[in-house]
């Protein structure tokens, strides 16, 4: 089955600016709402109406799709929160078969998350009762008996936390098979709460930090001592060493520890097994910009090594294909992906653009808000080039005028193969106040057609509203959704002639 078809009954609505809009399939909006999702409030949309609409759009598409779409979210996308509502809401709504089971194993890849499904299962039934937790699924409980087989004991202490479910709470309720009797003996330190400790940074810095010192040089002497000592350990993973980047130029580490920390981040084998999205490489590269070390141009290269890594795989176009990049810097995208980020969807919009950057050979990039304005930059160093564009979005205004980069194409008769939008999709004519129809990205690039018949308008959906400014899957229009680098391989996937949903479909259950 083909979920990206066009819609019979093409949906006229209006965006959350009152201009005139296009309503979504049902599978294509649920894609584009949990691939743009943590879960937080954004521009125009509470945390709460995110969660209801996803759970109102689940109802509206295939089991089958619900499940794939929840193994590519957590597999390919790394997003921990809405593949446990679409579990949740799927094994509250389907029964009878081995799909939830099978999805669940595969979904739950930490521990914590045997309990944010349960808690998230026992939220999405309305349970009050005093066992809130009775009546499980039978195939949830069969799912989270196999998960329970793939942690150690350090995983398990690691995320055993004083949370409303808690692992023991979980241990009870599934009745987990130990697969030999180690695992056994790990499965009563959870009934006891006696797991061993975890070797973590939080751990090890919180005990150092609970001594007694003489003075403050001999705290700091102790606690650059402590960060040598994690980074030499090789037990500092990958995620954490990016988050500590500040936090050990601070403590003033010796060079051969940021050595170190260099080597692990440009390490390749270390780069794909982090599986770490894109923004996160900006986030610590913001982190330590303004730090007053030395090092910092060291950490600075490793970090675009790094990044450069992740992404390795992304497919460029060829020095013939003319491909235009705008990103949108309106007052809706600057605000966080997440509460405790301070990353915005003008950050990723940004990051992805100057990912695709590198990769092309013939490329016209720029910034829009009340006008669109080109800014010419270097292919090479994604994160500076990031911080350049980053540093010029006032020049542009706040407002959404995505026409205007069509215009201006129509304008220089600039004929390009590939145009490119980085938006929230929430695209108006400020100008006018909506009340213009000629202003509008629809209108224009009906007239673009004629001037390059052959080229394709690609809008990177970065905020997953339900509606999109012109029709998509027609006149060469496609929408791709997410924050992840795995974006573009559903572009490569609508350049070989797929649907934007096909890495989705494809996935085997």
């Amino acid at each position: 089955m083909k979920f990206n078809q066009s819609a019979t009954e093409k949906a006229e609505t209006v965006n959350h600016e009152g201009a005139k809009a296009y309503a979504m399939t049902p599978a294509l909006e649920l894609y584009s709402a949990v691939a743009t999702t943590m879960l937080s409030d954004i521009s125009y949309e509470s945390a709460f109406h995110r969660l209801a609409r996803i759970r109102t759009l689940v109802r509206k598409v295939s089991p089958t799709f619900v499940a794939q779409l929840a193994l590519y979210a957590r597999e390919q996308l790394y997003l921990r929160s809405a593949p446990v509502v679409l579990i949740g809401e799927l094994a509250k709504h389907h029964h009878g078969d081995s799909l939830i089971s099978r999805t669940v194993a595969r979904v739950v890849q930490r521990p914590d998350e045997i309990t944010e499904l349960l808690a998230y299962y026992q939220l999405t039934n309305n349970r009050q009762e005093t066992k809130k937790l009775g009546r499980l699924s039978k195939q949830l409980q069969k799912g989270l008996r196999i998960a329970f087989n793939k942690f150690d004991e350090y995983q398990f202490a690691k995320y055993n936390r004083a949370a409303q479910v808690k692992l023991r709470d979980a241990l009870f309720l599934v009745h987990p098979k130990a697969k030999d009797e180690a695992q056994q003996v790990i499965f009563d330190r959870i009934v006891t709460n006696t797991l061993q400790p975890p070797y973590t940074w939080e751990n090890e810095l919180s005990s150092l930090g609970k001594q007694p010192f003489a003075d403050e040089a001999a705290k700091k002497t102790a606690f650059r001592n402590k960060w040598e000592e994690l980074v030499a350990s090789g037990r500092l993973g990958y995620m954490a060493t990016l988050r500590n980047l500040r936090n050990m130029l601070d403590a003033e580490v010796s060079v051969a520890t940021i050595q170190r920390v260099c080597d692990l981040l440009g390490d390749a084998a270390a780069v794909d097994r982090a599986k770490q999205l894109p923004f996160r490489f900006l986030a610590a590269y913001r982190e330590i910009k303004s730090v007053k070390s030395g090092h910092v141009a060291m950490l600075n290269d490793a970090l675009e090594t790094a990044l450069q890594l992740s992404v390795a795989n992304l497919r460029g176009f060829t020095a013939e294909t003319r491909v235009v990049i705008a990103c949108d810097v309106s007052g809706s995208m600057q605000v966080s992906v997440s509460a405790r980020s301070k990353v915005r969807l003008y950050d990723i919009g940004l990051l992805l653009g100057m990912l695709l950057q590198s990769k092309c050979k013939n490329v016209l990039c720029g910034l829009f808000g009340d006008t669109w304005k080109t800014v010419n930059l270097p292919g090479r160093n994604v994160l500076a080039n990031v911080e350049e564009l980053y540093r010029r979005e006032g020049e542009v205004g706040y407002s959404t005028n995505g026409y205007l980069v069509i215009d201006d194409l129509i304008n220089r008769n600039y004929i390009a193969d590939k145009v490119m939008l980085f938006t929230d999709t929430q695209l108006w004519d400020s100008r006018t106040n909506n009340m213009s129809q000629d202003n509008t990205i629809e209108a224009k690039w009906a007239a673009y057609k004629q001037l390059a018949p052959n080229a394709s308008l690609y809008l990177f959906d970065l905020a997953g509203h339900k509606n999109v400014p012109l029709q998509v899957e027609s006149n060469d229009v496609y929408l791709l959704a997410g924050w992840s680098d795995k974006v573009f391989d559903v572009l490569q996937a609508l350049e070989d002639g797929e649907s934007a949903l096909s890495k989705i479909e494809a996935i085997s259950l």
